[in-house]
């Protein structure tokens, strides 16, 4: 067997690109922290508050949940189980395919979610020193970042 070596085809990294992903990197890494503290004070685990986030666009299901969070389907039937027992999220069959379990927040969760969601702080006061128009052209190259992220046709 003869193994061909992997080239890297990426062109190199200017200091410029390497910088931001660097700032980049702390501020995800700033985030992750205070996301966990500010769910571990509501008694939930960092996966528990990120399936109740998801759940704020709307009933998703379960299979949805588990790709979105890149984790496998039975770790978020445990997840799910344990938000059900705390009464934050429902189980419904989904109208168009009854073999479907659609989770949903009650109201609890809902609350239980805002409540988290508006306690990080992290980047509020970081962006108070950007003026209105710099939060909107951050927010748009953000965007397109992301969009760029997902590829062609995503």
């Amino acid at each position: 067997m003869n193994a061909q070596p992997i080239r890297d085809t990426a062109q190199p990294a200017d200091e410029i690109t390497r910088e931001v992903v660097d700032l980049m990197a702390n501020l995800v890494a700033l985030f992750h922290r205070e996301y966990e503290e500010a769910a571990a004070a509501r008694s939930l685990t960092g996966a528990q508050a990120k399936v109740l986030a998801l759940l704020r666009r709307g009933p998703l299901p379960m299979r949805q949940i588990a790709q979105t969070l890149s984790c496998e389907p039975s770790n978020i039937t445990g997840i799910v189980d344990r938000l059900e027992t705390r009464g934050f999220v429902t189980r419904q069959p989904d109208r168009q395919d009854r073999r479907v379990k659609l989770v949903a927040t009650t109201d609890t969760g809902s609350t239980a979610s805002e409540e988290l969601r508006e306690s990080l702080n992290f980047a509020r006061e970081p962006l108070a020193a950007l003026d209105p128009d710099e939060r909107t052209q951050l927010r748009d190259l953000l965007k397109r970042m992301l969009a760029g992220a997902a590829g062609p046709g995503a």
